[in-house]
């Protein structure tokens, strides 16, 4: 991947225009945050770029967070990974996981300070747990392009920061929705502002402070 590009871009919900019409180039080893208050359309950009560009190793990590409730944290984290396995694979370890398997999960759970739950049901896990647990699942997964929508949400201080750092390492390239914007400035180095479905601003982060982005909201 050298650069992906949207052009003229529009998503419409209820016969109602969500975003666009709007243009988007994201460069190699651009880490991009999205911003703008709820509703603006940055859940509906990140859809839309997960479906043009899912082709190219995009891996997606939606606000639901997408977890299943009944399977264990380990196995919710491992679902990250399970193309690079057979389907036999995939099934034994549904029952009795590999111990390399193990070996990949625990440090990202370690990390996250939720190696206690490895085997708790994804069910039993508070919010922020959650979260975590669908950070470690994205990390697993691997790839080119990471699109996340309120990655941390219900994270705050060092967790936060901790859970964005991962990220990055994992993702040199990625695209995240934040709510956060001081952490958005320090964690990313492009911020693209959305309102009312359509770039209200595009620029580097180091040109830009926190009061910056307050037209935006």
């Amino acid at each position: 991947m050298t650069s992906l590009a949207l052009t003229d871009v529009v998503a419409d919900y209820g016969g109602e225009r969500v975003i666009g019409p709007l243009d988007l180039t994201l460069a190699r080893g651009e880490r991009v945050a999205l911003v703008g208050r709820s509703g603006a359309g940055k859940s509906t950009l990140l859809g839309v770029m997960q479906q043009r560009w899912r082709h190219h190793g995009a891996a997606l990590m939606p606000q639901q967070l997408g977890l299943v409730p009944s399977l264990s944290v380990f196995h919710n984290v491992y679902m990250g990974g399970l193309a690079r396995h057979p389907t036999w694979y995939n099934l034994v370890t549904l029952a009795r996981p590999f111990r390399r398997d193990i070996d990949a999960i625990m440090p990202l759970l370690e990390r996250f300070d939720i190696a206690d739950k490895c085997w708790a049901a994804a069910g039993e896990l508070s919010g922020g747990q959650s979260q975590r647990v669908a950070a470690a699942r994205a990390i697993h997964q691997r790839g080119d392009l990471l699109l996340a929508d309120e990655p941390i949400s219900a994270l705050d201080g060092p967790l936060a920061e901790r859970v964005l750092t991962a990220l990055g390492e994992a993702y040199p390239t990625s695209v995240m929705a934040l709510h956060d914007v001081e952490l958005a400035l320090r964690f990313t180095d492009r911020v693209v502002g959305i309102a009312d479905g359509r770039i209200a601003l595009d620029e580097a982060s180091h040109r830009l402070k926190a009061q910056d982005l307050l037209v935006i909201y």
